[in-house]
């Protein structure tokens, strides 16, 4: 099978598993994995911030950062696609009692002037908006990035009305990449972010939560709460630490695949639009012979396997596991279809 559901299906390379092998490992509660704390330190000194804490995934490091930033009662303020209102399970409610304050914007994307007008005056009536949360890249706006400019707009915003600024950076070395960006200038404006290990950069599990030292210490003694404390996993952040050494500047590659896998969909009469591609991220709005559904079935026929994410929406992503023979072998069943 040809898998672009996403690119959460890579497989350790050869030369990755080998470094797992070899990483020296201790009991992380209690602070002793050399691995992880190695781990943590290469990310938070690449983002230029004081710690890391590594965890088993995004939705935990996004989890622990809303439950650090605010207590019950306060407001999480976000676009509504996004992954920490889509896809983590109502955590934002059962874990940290907060209510969400969701903005439409525009592929995922918000502004500050929205991010200003969503902030509640001090009103009994109203929850403490307390945390603003930004995802770039967005998944369902199709791998869309911010401007770092409007990062810095919405930052001011959130400063100047006493606001902890969170990125949700599930796959933000896409962005940085695309974009040609510094990971550091990330770090001076957010108060938290999360990095995944297990996407894009091919690690199979991981996601490392950074932040400043009080930020970090106090995350930490939540992780313990929410069960993520992990032991010996220092085999797993040794992935982590392999992925950021090796497989942040080949995402490139993917974004390349996904632009030749974008511009054969578009000679297709029952692709009616596709969402504008940035990165790894290929969103096709199906209509006509087809509907999304139908035209997932149509390639998983041919063993290429996508996912049909509304009546009309299809996505594909691109990641380190599809080869150049896979794609090709993709356009040229897609050209038959």
């Amino acid at each position: 099978m040809i898998d672009y559901r996403s690119d959460t299906v890579t497989l350790p390379t050869p030369a990755m598993l080998a470094y797992m092998q070899a990483a020296p490992l201790g009991d992380d509660v209690f602070g002793e994995d050399p691995s992880i704390n190695a781990l943590e330190a290469k990310t938070a000194g690449l983002f230029g911030m004081e710690a890391g804490l590594f965890c088993p995934s995004g939705t935990m490091t996004n989890q622990l950062a809303i439950k650090t930033h605010t207590q019950a009662g306060d407001e999480v303020i976000c676009e509504e696609l996004s992954h920490i209102y889509q896809y983590e399970g109502g955590g934002i409610a059962s874990n940290s009692g907060c209510s969400v304050k969701l903005l439409r914007g525009s592929r995922g994307r918000i502004t500050a002037d929205q991010v200003l007008a969503a902030i509640h005056p001090d009103d009994v009536h109203k929850p403490i908006s307390k945390l603003v949360s930004l995802e770039n890249t967005c998944n369902r706006g199709g791998g869309a990035c911010y401007d770092f400019s409007a990062i810095e707009a919405i930052q001011k915003v959130a400063k100047s009305n006493g606001l902890g600024l969170h990125l949700d950076g599930a796959r933000i070395f896409n962005a940085i990449v695309h974009k040609n960006e510094d990971p550091k200038q990330y770090g001076k404006v957010f108060d938290s972010i999360s990095i995944c290990l297990s996407k894009g950069l091919g690690a199979p599990v991981g996601s490392v939560l950074l932040g400043s030292a009080p930020f970090i210490k106090k995350a930490r003694r939540w992780r313990k709460v929410f069960g993520g404390g992990m032991r010996q996993a220092g085999s797993l952040a040794a992935a982590g630490i392999y992925a950021l050494d090796n497989h942040i500047e080949r995402l490139k590659e993917d974004h390349a695949k996904a632009l030749e896998i974008r511009d054969a969909l578009l000679k297709k009469d029952f692709v009616k639009e596709i969402f504008e591609v940035e990165t790894n991220i290929v969103i096709a709005h199906i209509e006509g012979k087809y509907s999304a559904k139908e035209f997932t079935q149509a390639l998983k026929e041919k063993n290429i396997l996508v996912i049909a994410m509304t009546p009309t929406l299809v996505r594909f992503v691109l990641h380190l596991d599809i080869s150049s023979e896979q794609l090709a072998m993709t356009l040229g069943t897609i050209e038959k279809l």
